[in-house]
């Protein structure tokens, strides 16, 4: 494979102005705007209300992989555009531009929805599905010629598991993984203030389960209460109840509910005509956070105390002895948030690297089949001009090579002149002969000068 040098590169640089550099472009990389998308080969200088302002380190890390995305499509475009000149002698070569532009313009698109779907990535993407929980239980009565102990006192047995209905991912989530904590409240007449209770909470060590089972004795049906946390990922909060009513939000995420905040500020006008940074609070507003005015900045800490943890899903069961409803088992759906599949496929698209390696070895067979190209127009062109004037181009072809051998080996002046008589027997020869010795009478002078003034001293 034939490697371009980098000083070619940057010659052509300097050639052919990049035409994606536009203004826009100039200030994107200057820091001045942020910019995320490519249109048209023009750079938009919007940036979407929804997503955060980034970072300098982000902003940085974002341009840079974007100049250097610009900078391979426009050194690609010039290593595989073949030179006007070429072009006039094959018309059919138009076709082939033709290709070159499309081709620009799909680098263009896949470019803009590869920086698309890398700020997707950066938010949650869920997509609700449907739980279905089961609950069941078993009797086992007591059996007096049981040699344990165990089988000597009747007990039964609660199970809870559960599945997602349709779930298309190879890898199925375990059920424990949907809940932060899961308790079994059991009637404290029977059991007892102390052992009325049947707790499981998430740890970081937590090993997940497709299910839970409770055994305890006893020979009468029981009646149990469950309580189910999510485990929400973000985190949810349960609003107030007069926030909740303003916004019309049960259970929602932080960021949501801030900025559904904004939303209704926007919709009442009640940001500051004068002053953006603060909000003149309505009634509503005031009955909430007790107070005439705010800043928009100051919400998010007051919403600390607005804030709590989401209710959790209150299950009503009876643990049945009645050896005719064993095999009777309640079902519940619940709704809940998992990863969306398109999240995976996303990422795995930014990472794909196959089909970019098959794009640069065809790359480099039409680099190498213009430069081919390129070399049979230099010979053409030479045969050409042959042709035309032999002598002519003879000696333009040796004063050609005459400097070429000037600039290699450095020599200055003309050789071949020199090495004859007359050369020196032109008028200047007579004033270049006395500016010599002129030179040569001064510098013996400041030789003696400085010899005489080290003797004296």
């Amino acid at each position: 494979m034939k490697m371009i040098p980098k000083n070619i590169i940057i010659c052509l640089f300097k050639i052919q102005p990049c035409p994606y550099l536009s203004h826009g472009m100039l200030k994107l990389l200057k820091g001045e705007i942020r910019g995320d998308s490519i249109h048209g080969g023009k750079v938009s200088l919007k940036q979407d209300s929804r997503l955060p302002t980034l970072t300098k380190a982000g902003q940085t890390a974002n341009l840079l992989k974007l100049f250097s995305e610009f900078q391979m499509v426009y050194v690609k475009e010039i290593v595989l555009c073949p030179s006007e000149q070429i072009r006039e002698l094959v018309p059919e070569s138009q076709a082939y531009m033709d290709l070159l532009a499309f081709e620009r313009k799909l680098d263009q698109t896949i470019m803009r929805k590869r920086v698309d779907i890398q700020e997707a990535l950066k938010r949650p993407m869920k997509q609700k599905r449907k739980l279905r929980l089961y609950i069941s239980n078993t009797f086992n009565p007591a059996r007096p010629d049981a040699d344990d102990s165990d089988g000597s006192i009747a007990s039964w047995e609660l199970r809870v598991e559960g599945k997602l209905l349709d779930d298309p991912g190879k890898q199925k989530k375990k059920f424990s993984s949907f809940f932060k904590s899961l308790v079994i409240e059991l009637d404290k007449d029977l059991y007892g203030p102390d052992n009325h209770l049947v707790e499981w909470h998430r740890t970081p060590t937590t090993q997940e389960t497709d299910g839970f089972q409770v055994k305890r004795p006893g020979d009468v049906s029981v009646r149990c209460t469950l309580l189910l946390m999510l485990d929400y990922q973000p985190p949810q909060f349960k609003l107030d109840p007069r926030l909740a009513r303003l916004l019309g939000i049960h259970t929602q995420t932080r960021s949501c509910i801030i900025q559904a905040l904004w939303q209704y500020v926007k919709t009442n006008k009640l940001q500051d005509s004068h002053d953006k940074e603060y909000i003149n609070c309505d009634k509503y507003f005031q009955q909430i956070f007790d107070c005439p005015r705010l800043k928009f900045s100051e919400i998010p800490q007051r919403l600390t105390n607005l804030l709590l943890p989401p209710d959790p899903i209150v299950i009503n069961h009876v643990i049945s002895v009645d050896p005719n409803d064993q095999k009777k088992t309640a079902c519940y759906d619940i709704d809940v948030e998992v990863e969306d599949p398109l999240k995976s496929q996303m990422s795995s698209f930014l990472l794909s690297t196959a089909n970019q390696q098959e794009i640069a070895s065809l790359d480099n067979k039409i680099h190498e089949t213009i430069e081919s190209i390129n070399q049979l127009k230099i010979q053409r062109d030479f045969m050409l001009s042959f042709s035309r004037d032999p002598k002519g181009y003879i000696q333009d072809w040796l004063k050609s090579q005459s400097r070429d051998l000037k600039l290699m080996t450095d020599v200055v002046g003309n050789p071949e002149e020199e090495r004859r008589a007359a050369f020196y027997h032109e008028p200047w020869s007579q004033e270049a002969v006395s500016r010599y010795f002129y030179c040569k009478i001064q510098q013996r002078r400041q030789e003696l000068e400085q010899a005489l003034a080290v003797r004296n001293t």
